[in-house]
């Protein structure tokens, strides 16, 4: 688990950012508009509950939430999240572009989302466990192999997947493995899962780099977020021959001209659970973040990071979203008018809910791949999706992040608009 804690822009709701990508879609969905207002309404929303005994014998309360957005092509999926700034708002948007990010990727999948009102880390393992699993007792009630399928998110790990899988097991008298997905190796989670985000940060931006000009040999990276996602991604790109000048995260800012050492970061961040103090790189204030000179940006952290202010002082030719949601729509436009190509989390950062569905195909056949398969059928899948998107762009003179709606709103409709609607 990751904490990560910063400033967020909170003028702009995230599901209001959502409505607005929708808004901006809609000219471009010819009869099918007439079934957008399916994009604007979650199906279903599930606000739980959860009191736990805690270590000092007091009982608390949490609130946690379950949202299915849209199920029209398949079960929901979607991770859940453990952080004190997680509400309703929060979690609708989450679910929402989880579905536009599983049909960008043309994956049997709808959206949903999930998250606990909570700071993880003031909680024992012993309170972390019984809040996990309440919250599972909770919305058992929509969830399953069939119906929606949970997955890690921000404050979560694959421990906490594990209790969710034996809570739930528990309550359907035989072992489910395929009720969540990011779950331990040893209980039918998939290889490459907790590496798959930032590879497909890396594989995307590289296919998009190509096509846009920007070379990656010799370019500056800065990062925003070194979880999971970020470290994976940054790893990747030194090995193409990127030199990363920046790296932001809940704690510190670290800069370097001539290139920080990740290797040794790395092995920083393992000892203390954070970048501050490390001394291969110096401190520099958060918001002179957004003023280096960079040639790629990685958000990877939280959403609502990329404002109209940044967007305007911004230095670099590249923007590949690691996390959901990071830029509001009036950045885009800003940065569409300074030609900076932005990479949209839809597309960017799906690798994780491509292994996902990787990992639940594996448990539903009770088959597993090696992790050299699950790399080979990510990429594969992920370069085909990116060339789509891309082409699509380029067929209606636009954004890539309105090319992956277009591609991904009119195959949601699609099924819409097929399955009818039922009673008549």
């Amino acid at each position: 688990m990751n904490k990560l804690s910063y400033a967020l822009d909170t003028n702009i709701s995230a599901w209001t950012t959502y409505l607005r990508q929708i808004d901006r879609v809609v000219p471009y969905l010819g009869d099918l508009a007439r079934w957008a207002d399916t994009l604007r309404h979650p199906k279903r929303a599930l606000i739980v509950d959860i009191p736990v005994h805690m270590d000092d014998g007091k009982i608390h309360h949490f609130e946690g939430y379950r949202v299915q957005h849209n199920l029209s092509r398949g079960p929901g999926k979607g991770g859940i999240r453990y952080h004190p700034n997680v509400d309703l708002n929060e979690v609708m948007a989450l679910s929402a572009w989880m579905t536009i990010k599983c049909a960008a990727m043309n994956l049997p999948f709808g959206g949903a989302k999930g998250g606990i009102r909570v700071d993880p880390f003031l909680l024992s393992e012993g309170e972390l466990e019984r809040l996990t699993r309440r919250y599972t007792s909770e919305i058992s009630i929509i969830i399953g192999p069939q119906k929606d399928i949970p997955a890690p998110d921000v404050g979560t790990n694959s421990k906490i997947m594990a209790w969710i899988m034996d809570t739930y097991s528990m309550k359907q008298g035989a072992t489910v493995t395929s009720i969540v997905t990011g779950k331990p190796i040893h209980l039918g989670g998939s290889l490459g899962r907790e590496k798959a985000t930032g590879r497909g940060v890396f594989i995307t931006g590289r296919e998009v780099a190509k096509r846009a000009g920007v070379k990656i040999q010799g370019s500056r990276l800065a990062v925003q977020g070194f979880g999971n996602v970020g470290n994976e991604a940054t790893r990747l790109f030194v090995e193409a021959g990127a030199s990363v000048i920046a790296i932001q995260d809940h704690s510190s800012t670290l800069f370097n001209e001539r290139g920080i050492d990740v290797v040794a970061l790395n092995d920083w961040q393992d000892k203390h659970r954070k970048i501050i103090g490390f001394k291969g790189a110096k401190q520099i204030d958060r918001d002179e973040f957004w003023d280096i000179h960079m040639d790629i940006l990685i958000p990877a952290a939280l959403e609502g990071q990329i404002t109209l202010e940044r967007a305007k002082k911004l230095n670099c030719k590249l923007i590949l979203e690691g996390a959901n949601g990071p830029t509001y729509p009036e950045a885009d436009d800003i940065l569409c008018q300074r030609d900076i190509t932005v990479v949209p989390d839809v597309i960017c950062n799906a690798g994780g809910v491509t292994v996902s569905y990787f990992e639940w195909v594996q448990d539903m056949a009770s088959f597993f791949w090696s992790e050299d398969e699950i790399n080979l059928r990510m990429d594969k899948i992920m370069i085909e999706a990116m060339l789509h998107i891309w082409n699509k762009a380029q067929e209606n003179n636009c954004s890539l992040r309105t090319a992956a709606y277009i591609v991904a709103c009119e195959r949601i409709l699609m099924a819409r608009k097929d399955r009818g609607i039922y009673p008549g």
